[in-house]
């Protein structure tokens, strides 16, 4: 109900999973669904509700056949989530969690590694990098080898330098503009960069800006994008693909 991009249009389960058969109509390659919403200032959710709010919604669309990743921090919404079909585990806190690195290591899903400082209700106190760039390729090198040692292999794993959690905006555009550093890790790079631009608009209007940072993100090195416009996304990507 405080999501940010939203405001809670799809928490009704109902809502949430014909959304999600449009988003798949639309052309989305990988559905991201979280019961916790992550936006700056956010309150916690406990893990009983993150699994009440995203497990009936898991298991119907990936009945569709539907690629399914759980956005979440907590192992037992992780564990719930794989066993309704749920295939990669997308986590804010790069598997630091409570018993996280070993569910996802013992599973055979994939995992995403979002680059944060403390946590959501945290993370924008403290904006001031001495080298962004660096300081977030060194975040995430640590946690590839962590997960690395723990029995994930470099293949399930894909990285997220975390725009908008502990950056402000300029801070977002440095990192757009520097995604190419982070190819050396060799793991696909997953932005999400949505919304994030045009905050003088509400969040349903920023298409052009989103359209915008996302196909520069492309240009400089992204591989997975994640997005609320599914099918202006692709036309705008296929665009600059032909």
């Amino acid at each position: 109900p405080d999501s940010f991009s939203d405001g809670g249009k799809y928490f009704v389960q109902e809502l949430a999973i014909e959304h999600g058969k449009k988003l798949l109509k639309d052309g989305a390659d990988i559905l991201d669904l979280g019961g916790e919403s992550t936006r700056p200032g956010a309150i916690p959710v406990s893990p009983d509700e993150e699994i009440r709010r995203v497990v009936p919604v898991i298991t119907e669309l990936a009945k569709l056949g539907a690629i399914i990743s759980v956005d979440t921090r907590h192992a037992s919404v992780m564990e719930k989530a794989l066993d309704a079909g749920a295939t990669i585990l997308n986590d804010v806190n790069a598997l630091q969690g409570n018993r996280s690195l070993d569910v996802a290591a013992n599973s055979r899903a994939s995992v995403i590694l979002m680059h944060m400082r403390g946590s959501p209700s945290t993370m924008m106190n403290n904006t001031t990098y001495g080298n962004l760039v660096t300081e977030v390729s060194d975040y995430l090198r640590l946690r590839i080898s962590v997960c690395l040692s723990a029995g994930i292999e470099l293949e399930r794993i894909a990285i997220d330098p975390g725009f908008g959690f502990g950056k402000m905006q300029e801070q977002n555009l440095e990192l757009v503009n520097n995604l190419n550093v982070l190819n050396r890790h060799q793991c696909p790079v997953l932005v999400g960069l949505s919304r994030k631009f045009g905050k003088h608009k509400p969040a349903e209007e920023r298409l052009p800006e989103s359209l915008a940072v996302t196909i520069k993100s492309v240009i400089n090195g992204a591989n997975i994008v994640r997005v609320h416009d599914v099918a202006e996304t692709r036309d705008a990507l296929a665009a600059i693909q032909n």
